[in-house]
């Protein structure tokens, strides 16, 4: 994921707002009733388990931590880390609003897993009125016996992005706008 760094950086360096979404799951997440099969995964082998929402206690090194590369960049006081996602989507969380506070209108979307998050975060806010570019070498997405998600989530982004980037084309559009 060498490319999410190189837009880290590209955007930092031009003073482009950055946002993450994380997806944490606290111990009282793990008392519902049902889910999809990621869902139950996830919830067995505890990815992304946070002990609280109010404490960092376990967090460095924890699954829900950030990469050791992009800390340099999350963790400078600019970035926004919004209220995490719970399932795919940012509709469980403030990322929507966090933006629209800051009168941010375009959106350059990165991150793990293009056929789940990915997708479903280009889709709310797509709906929610900003304007959209994926970058579809800063992604990646599991393979599983019925095909491939990451060519899934390109076809979709194709479909339902204003504009699919690669790194090199985003990073030139980031320093050449300011």
């Amino acid at each position: 994921m060498r490319n999410i760094g190189r837009l880290l950086s590209a955007a930092k360096q031009v003073g482009v707002p950055v946002a993450v979404s994380p997806h944490y799951y606290y111990p009282y997440d793990h008392r519902w009733q049902f889910g999809g099969p990621l869902e139950v995964l996830m919830h067995s082998i505890h990815m992304f388990d946070r002990t609280s929402p109010l404490s960092l206690g376990g967090f460095e090194g924890s699954g829900a931590d950030f990469m050791p590369e992009y800390k340099p960049y999350l963790l400078d006081g600019q970035t926004i880390i919004v209220s995490p996602h719970k399932v795919y989507g940012p509709e469980s969380n403030d990322l929507a609003l966090q933006l629209r506070k800051r009168g941010v209108q375009q959106l350059v979307l990165a991150g793990m897993s293009a056929n789940l998050c990915v997708e479903s975060h280009l889709r709310e806010l797509t709906e929610q009125g900003f304007e959209v570019a994926v970058v579809r070498d800063a992604t990646a997405a599991a393979k599983v016996p019925e095909g491939d998600g990451y060519l899934a989530a390109i076809i979709n982004f194709r479909y339902i992005a204003d504009a699919l980037w690669t790194t090199d084309e985003a990073v030139r559009r980031l320093t050449r706008a300011q």
